[in-house]
């Protein structure tokens, strides 16, 4: 077995992953097996990832449903990790606050899905949370613009989002180095969709900070030896 790096000792998925200036690993709960969340949620933790990713889908946005402020509640209630959510819906400003007071630390909306991006971004840090901005593969970078310099978190999406286990598109990479450029050392620049050993080195080439996987942690039989192999990657890169 793989032994994960002994910095994985010094944090936790308790703690605020924009406090650490360190490539993290956020487990997106979206490959889990729901019918037992709670140990799946247990094994990730013991296994070393740094944070929860949920993926919240309404099938409007995008062309599927997760699931909503109730799971997430239930996810609060089950672990004290920081819960990373990423609204891939329709008017995200008028479902937020239900997410926040579910518990999660920080909301990411799409920018395809608002007409004020810089007004979205404010509205949701009123609520408490940490705030992210992401956008599509096919979205310029230029439309997040307004609002970059107000989010702690900007999340490429590097497939188009809607379902787990798609192929990486690397030809979003020189949009992640575009969006690195523009962001402060507070900041963060996030990656989501196609997250593997085979990809993970390419987006941290980019500047990529936090790199969200699901099905190449969730699939896996030894979910440690799966997170260990990832932070192996990135140490190399």
């Amino acid at each position: 077995m793989i032994e994960a790096p002994s910095a994985r000792i010094l944090r936790s998925m308790t703690t605020d992953p924009l406090t650490l200036n360190t490539p993290l690993i956020a487990a997106s709960i979206l490959s889990a097996d729901f019918s037992k969340l709670k140990a799946e949620i247990d094994d990730v933790d013991r296994g070393g990832a740094d944070f929860l990713h949920l993926d919240i889908m309404d099938g409007h946005f995008v062309p599927n449903i997760s699931f909503g402020p109730a799971v997430c509640a239930a996810v609060r209630a089950s672990t004290n990790a920081f819960l990373d959510t990423h609204l891939m819906i329709d008017e995200p400003l008028r479902y937020a606050p239900a997410f926040a007071k579910a518990g999660v630390n920080s909301i990411t909306f799409h920018v395809e899905a608002v007409s004020d991006p810089l007004d979205t971004a404010k509205r949701i840090r009123d609520l408490g949370v940490r705030v992210g901005i992401t956008l599509k593969p096919a979205t310029p970078t230029d439309a997040i613009l307004p609002a970059i310099d107000v989010v702690d978190v900007v999340l490429v999406m590097s497939v188009n989002p809607g379902f787990s286990g798609q192929k990486f598109m690397p030809e979003v990479l020189p949009k992640a180095r575009e969006i690195k450029k523009r962001l402060r050392p507070d900041q963060r620049m996030e990656i989501d969709g196609g997250i593997h050993l085979g990809t993970i080195e390419q987006a941290r080439a980019a500047g990529v900070d936090w790199f969200v996987v699901a099905s190449a942690i969730f699939d896996e039989p030894d979910r440690a030896t799966a997170i260990a192999g990832l932070r192996t990657s990135l140490a190399g890169s």
